[in-house]
């Protein structure tokens, strides 16, 4: 990054085959990361038979350039150690089946400009990672190209997909969102396409599926790894086709949809386990966005911080100094949605506790204590009795606070939450509150 933090350049680097059916081949890449198998959409696409459609990635990071395998069938060796995430030392020769590869690392490649703001749509961060991920999405917004957005759970996947949209000549038409892994297997065809009348057992009524919905706009797929393998051909169709049939229908329906799709699996290893279809892989993945994890860009936490308790409050504020540091020196496992968790538990019960492993703990307070501490009784009553009802009323409170903060939305809630819509209907029943709307 130069010293103004306008732009950044990745260096570039050489992979060449040394020995094997391909001998002599050879790429220069100035990207974030390379992909090397036997599959059409490789930057480096070997004939070797021995070697798998996906079989190795070599990521570039701050500490250096990180290899590691997708689970390939033969495995990647370096310098004769068989590697599943290793970094790669200078002049490393890799071994994939019987094809052999040097890799260098050579100079700097072209600058790319960052955009200079903190934020892009719902997205926070002014760290290089986050303001590289809003250059990508300004370009791809432009577009009407697929989109595939990877990253760890909680790291905001639908705000990435939402950004596109809202930045896109698409951004008036409608943005719909479905969970592929949220859906029972026999109702993702209905839910995806739609279904006629009488289709199937307890189709009383005509439905148009999320395709239909989105024409004219966007349609997020997110968790579409979780899609089962007999339903990926009819979306590739219709992907391929741009046109829909309804379950039970007689005439395919154009639609004018982009497409973004979500996962956090590595869905190159998951083509290689036979899990997902490769055609369906490089038809989603024309564009590639990866999102980075929260432990990546921990600089952004105080302004991650402050987002999130003016959501809540409704005001500016910030956390102690001491506070900030304690979440500085955290892991987030969960990603920024944990971050937001804790901060909104914080804003409830005045109070942030971490405990060794960063797990977050913020009790109930009880009449007349102070917020965030719980004084139980010496009682006779059975431990997991006296525990059960101490949780009930914590649970309360803390869903009578997000239904006010989300305006009783549960989709918004669940979200927020982070979990489905369905553990939010049980907790609501359980703690006697009043269901709100499903609308988003």
């Amino acid at each position: 990054m130069d010293p103004a933090g306008a732009s950044i350049a990745f260096r570039r680097c050489r992979v060449s085959v040394v020995r094997g059916p391909d001998l002599g081949a050879t790429i220069e890449v100035a990207a974030p990361t390379i992909r090397i198998g036997a599959a059409s959409g490789c930057d480096l696409v070997l004939a070797d038979r021995s070697v798998s459609r996906h079989h190795v990635e070599i990521g570039l990071e701050a500490a250096g350039y990180r290899i590691r395998d997708l689970g390939s069938t033969n495995g990647t060796w370096v310098a004769g150690v068989r590697v599943l995430d290793a970094f790669l030392a200078p002049g490393a020769v890799i071994q994939c089946g019987e094809t052999r590869l040097s890799f260098e690392a050579l100079a700097l490649g072209d600058e790319l400009s960052l955009p200079a703001q903190d934020r892009c749509g719902g997205l926070v961060g002014a760290s290089v990672p986050m303001r590289h991920l809003y250059a990508q999405i300004e370009r791809v917004a432009a577009t009407d190209s697929s989109v595939l957005v990877g990253g760890e759970t909680g790291t905001g996947k639908e705000v990435v997909a939402r950004a596109i949209h809202d930045s896109s000549p698409r951004a008036s038409g409608p943005f719909v969102v479905l969970d592929c892994g949220a859906i029972s297997p026999t109702l993702i065809g209905s839910e995806l396409f739609g279904h006629e009348r009488g289709a199937f057992t307890g189709a009383t009524a005509a439905y148009a599926g999320a395709f239909e919905r989105a024409d004219g706009g966007t349609i997020f797929l997110d968790e579409i790894g979780e899609l089962p393998i007999d339903q990926q051909p009819n979306l590739l169709g219709v992907l391929e086709r741009r046109e829909v049939r309804r379950l039970g229908g007689a005439r395919p329906r154009e639609v004018d949809v982009r497409v973004v799709a979500a996962t956090n699996r590595d869905l190159g290893a998951e083509v290689n386990s036979g899990r997902f279809r490769a055609d369906l892989y490089y038809r989603l993945a024309v564009v590639h966005l990866r999102i980075p994890a929260l432990r990546d860009r921990l600089e952004d936490v105080p302004l991650l911080v402050d987002h999130f308790l003016a959501q809540i409050r409704g005001a500016p504020g910030g956390l102690p100094a001491d506070a900030l540091e304690r979440l500085a020196r955290h892991s987030f496992p969960g990603n920024v949605r944990e971050l937001r968790n804790l901060v909104e538990r914080m804003a409830l019960f005045d109070e942030l506790a971490l405990d060794d492993r960063g797990a977050a703990d913020a009790p109930e307070p009880a009449d007349g204590q102070p917020a965030g501490r719980v004084e139980v009784e010496v009682t006779t009553q059975p431990y997991r009795t006296v525990r059960d009802e101490a949780l009930t009323r914590i649970e309360r409170r803390y869903f009578e606070q997000m239904l006010e903060v989300h305006e009783h939305n549960l989709s918004a809630v669940a979200r927020a939450a982070g979990v489905d819509r369905m553990t939010v209907y049980r907790m609501l029943e359980r703690c006697g509150l009043r269901r709100g709307t499903d609308e988003d």
